[in-house]
């Protein structure tokens, strides 16, 4: 069964299907750039795909053929960003975008083609896996725009890029092609435009036929990890020893004696 839901009028769509969910920033005409009531959304559609559309991994995507996103809607910014209390409101809903997308108790995977810029590019960067077209462009333009990037979002450039390409695309502002982040590591394939839905739902569906809680002691270790962060690990163990116990794990061992395929339940 399919499940379907708007957000943000519209411009934040969600639906999920056999475990798949679908998170599109559908703005197209504007390049699917991302205004505050859509920033603000994301969370909520995050959720409601986690929860209710009872997604095992989130396909992150931007609506129409040509474009991921262009990151922040500009036109916005006289007045949602427009001096530092504005701005401090505004890049909390920055945040909050994501921190959802980083901490989602499942896996996202981000699809991108076209242009990938600003806080797009976060949104990316903040996904567990990224996939792009060979025609995908990524650029963070803070510093021709005068403002400082959020610094949760460059944490995600730093672990996601490296270092010194996260330290060029940041001083520099300049657009950096699929090829060059595919051989720094932050994409795990480039494909033509055409082949990229099918290269993100196929991998998608891979995700979504294993362990959930497996997957989820996975994500949580990796992230404690990343951060050097010790009650997150510890959490990821508590997680990963209850998976000994599970219908899951019988279900696993069943499985591979009777030489056939599992079937999952998340518990």
């Amino acid at each position: 069964m399919k499940h379907t839901s708007e957000f943000a009028a519209g411009k934040i769509l969600a639906s999920s299907q056999n475990g798949v969910g679908i998170l599109t920033i559908d703005n197209p005409e504007r390049k699917n750039a991302i205004n505050a009531a859509m920033w603000r959304a994301i969370p909520e559609a995050m959720h409601w795909l986690a929860t209710w559309g009872e997604a095992r991994v989130i396909v992150l995507t931007g609506g129409g053929t040509r474009d991921f996103s262009a990151g922040a809607d500009i036109s916005e910014f006289p007045t949602v960003r427009k001096d530092t209390a504005t701005a401090k409101v505004y890049e909390s809903e920055n945040s909050a975008a994501f921190t959802a997308i980083r901490n989602s108790r499942v896996p996202v995977i981000a699809a991108i083609r076209g242009i990938c810029y600003g806080g797009g590019f976060g949104l990316a960067a903040a996904a567990d896996l990224r996939i792009a077209a060979e025609d995908a462009a990524f650029a963070v333009p803070a510093s021709r725009l005068g403002l400082a990037y959020p610094a949760d979002a460059v944490q995600d450039f730093f672990h996601a890029l490296g270092p010194q390409i996260s330290r060029k695309m940041l001083f520099t502002g300049l657009a950096v092609g699929a090829t060059e982040l595919s051989t720094a590591g932050f994409l795990i394939e480039v494909t033509a435009s055409a082949a990229l839905d099918a290269a993100a739902l196929s991998l998608a569906e891979i995700i979504a036929a294993n362990a959930p809680l497996s997957i989820q002691a996975s994500k949580l270790a990796l992230r404690a990890v990343a951060t050097n962060d010790d009650d997150l690990l510890r959490e990821a163990e508590i997680i990963g020893a209850t998976t000994f116990d599970s219908a899951d794990y019988a279900e696993g061992r069943a499985a591979f004696a009777e030489k056939r395929r599992p079937v999952f339940n998340g518990r």
